[in-house]
Parts: C-alpha cells; sequence; structure tokens
C-alpha cells in the first residue's frame, strides 16, 4: 500500500464516523471547556474525542495500516491517537500542537497525521507524495 492511498483511507475512514464540521465543532467545544475550566464539561467532550480518534485508527484502520507494513500501538502523549511503527521508524499523531495546548482543527489533525506517516513509508520504500 502507498502513502497517498493511506492517507486517502485514513481520512475517509474519519469521514464515514463524523464529517469535517462535527470533528472541527467537537474540537472547539472541547478546547472552549478546557478554556473557560468547565470541568464537567470536559471529562463529558474529552474521552469520546480521543476515543472517537483512537478507534478509528486502531480498528476500522486496521487493515489498512497491516497493508502497508505498519503496526498500531496505544498512544503515549495524551493527545495522541497511537503509536505507529513500521520498520524501525515510529510516530505519533497528535490532536494538539506539540508547543503549548491548543487542539487541531479536522484538516489540521489530518495534515498532521499524514505528515507523521511519510517517514515510515519513506523507511519502507513506499513513499509517494
Amino acid at each position: 500500500m502507498r502513502l497517498n492511498e493511506t492517507i486517502a483511507r485514513l481520512r475517509a475512514a474519519h469521514l464515514m464516523v463524523r464529517d469535517a464540521k462535527e470533528w472541527d465543532e467537537l474540537s472547539m467545544n472541547l478546547w472552549a471547556a478546557y478554556d473557560a475550566n468547565d470541568e464537567e464539561l470536559i471529562e463529558q467532550l474529552r474521552s469520546p474525542f480521543l476515543q472517537s480518534w483512537r478507534t478509528v485508527t486502531r480498528y476500522v484502520l486496521r487493515d489498512t495500516f497491516d497493508a502497508a507494513g505498519i503496526t498500531v500501538g496505544e498512544p503515549t502523549h495524551p493527545w495522541g491517537i497511537a503509536t505507529l511503527s513500521a520498520k524501525g521508524a515510529s510516530c505519533e499523531p497528535l490532536l494538539c500542537r506539540t508547543e503549548g495546548f491548543q487542539l487541531l482543527t479536522f484538516a489540521e489533525i489530518l495534515s498532521s497525521y499524514s505528515d507523521s506517516l511519510e517517514p515510515l513509508f519513506t523507511a519502507a520504500g513506499q513513499a509517494d507524495r
């Protein structure tokens, strides 16, 4: 499986769960809850938001990642989607910026996710970007 095909499947799988506007609204609502220090709302929104991203990666995209030779493991970062590994290289796509704390939009997450996959495909000699 090539990088561009994997990225297309990654996007499609997440859009089957929610459209981009819904993903962005979840992110904005969660960010607003953090900004307001609303612990109850944070608890209500954080787990489903994280779990949605993680579930799609771990289960919906299992065959896609298997076909690309990518192993999906548990994330180490609190806002990580998964730890992805192939041929000795690994990455962990995040739902927030690495500097400071700010949740990303759907487009930003997918762009970052795609960028983090590129070294895995390069290591496997399958990059096609």
